[in-house]
């Protein structure tokens, strides 16, 4: 069974890297000091709930990876990007359809 503080960690900080932030980067989006996200990451310390969901968020992490870290979770981009377009304003959803549309025209 996972340790469900290093399971997190581990989440965030591969989710981290995914999205290619640094710790500064994310910290400074979360409004917390990178060495809090660095004690999240590598430490096992525990974010607050309101932390956590701006992480969730910001990252795009699926729930189920932290929550139920021992269910096996299938991720596909679609998924991702999906939860990607509710974190954008309406002009970069526009953007995005524009873009999607020219692609499938090709």
């Amino acid at each position: 069974m996972h340790n469900i503080p290093d399971t997190l960690g581990s989440v965030i900080k591969n989710a981290r890297l995914k999205a290619e932030l640094t710790r500064e980067q994310l910290s400074e989006k979360l409004n917390i000091s990178p060495r809090h996200l660095m004690s999240i990451e590598n430490e096992g310390h525990k974010p607050s709930y309101d932390v956590l969901f701006k992480i969730v968020r910001e990252l795009a992490i699926v729930p189920d990876l932290i929550f139920y870290p021992d269910k096996p979770c299938k991720d596909t981009e679609i998924e991702n990007l999906i939860r990607m377009l509710y974190n954008c304003d309406e002009h970069s959803v526009k953007v995005v359809r524009a873009t999607v549309k020219a692609l499938l025209e090709e």
